[in-house]
């Protein structure tokens, strides 16, 4: 007996039977989940054939019916109706970015450049942090733009239009770079703060530069650790210097007596 339009009869390695689910649109096949039901995966079959045939039926669309396709592959679906263009992670193109929908209303804004790479990596949310799987391990997003682990939000960088989920790159200001160092403006002067975390914070010293400041850090943890304490701290590693720059600025950094009489 035939099966169902767009349903394909499967067998797990256990010999339990399932069925697949697919449809062809512009000569490309696409796969639209796997069921335990035949009446289900012809129900998918048939409410991708109505989103790819109907272009009134948007996004928000998805709240009002009573949908047998995942949210993600209601986006998916749309997107390639409307711009021709298969992605296999929820994104929907605009004319000069992209929107990643993690949920209905949870979603981010990307510059084009970020196409390729979320088009292969899907975005994952948890505990408020946004990560990828990339090579086995789970990596901040927010790693691609200089931002660290420990970074706090309107201290550390922020987002000029005060908008979180806009992560194009010229709406997010980094304001501290590396370890220890905060960016201190006061009457309209900048310094720069280089702190360390030993029991409590301990001021290091005010610099005049964001390296400077950096620089006394690493200066500070290598007389800690001459002195005993070994709590794994991550130097700073500052690309705009070569070695002999380094060392001389090293040398001629003074670091606060706070540090050096502990």
């Amino acid at each position: 007996m035939s099966l169902l339009p767009g349903v394909y009869k499967a067998i797990k390695k256990n010999g339990e039977v399932y069925y697949r689910s697919s449809i062809t649109c512009q000569n490309r096949h696409i796969s639209l989940g796997s069921y335990s039901s035949e009446d289900n995966a012809h129900k998918s079959y048939l409410e991708a054939k109505n989103i790819l045939e109907t272009v009134q039926l948007s996004i928000r669309d998805y709240d009002a019916c009573v949908p047998v396709l995942s949210f993600e592959k209601w986006v998916i679906l749309i997107n390639f109706r409307d711009s021709g263009i298969y992605i296999k992670t929820p994104i929907y193109l605009k004319d000069s970015y992209f929107l990643y929908y993690i949920s209905m209303n949870d979603i981010l804004k990307f510059d084009v450049d970020d196409l390729f790479y979320y088009s292969n990596h899907k975005i994952m949310k948890r505990g408020g942090h946004l990560f990828v799987s990339d090579y086995g391990m789970q990596v901040n997003i927010f790693s691609r733009y200089g931002i660290k682990n420990y970074a706090v939000e309107n201290r550390d960088y922020k987002f000029v239009n005060g908008d979180s989920q806009d992560l194009r790159y010229r709406n997010i200001e980094i304001i501290n770079r590396y370890h220890g160092v905060r960016r201190i403006t006061t009457n309209g002067r900048t310094s720069y703060l280089s702190v360390i975390h030993i029991i409590g914070n301990y001021k290091i010293g005010l610099y005049p530069t964001e390296i400077e400041a950096a620089i006394a850090y690493n200066k500070a943890v290598d007389l800690l650790e001459k002195k005993g304490f070994h709590k794994n701290y991550t130097k700073n590693y500052i690309s705009e210097l070569n070695a002999i720059t380094y060392a001389s600025l090293y040398n001629r950094i003074k670091i606060g007596k706070s540090i050096r009489l502990l």
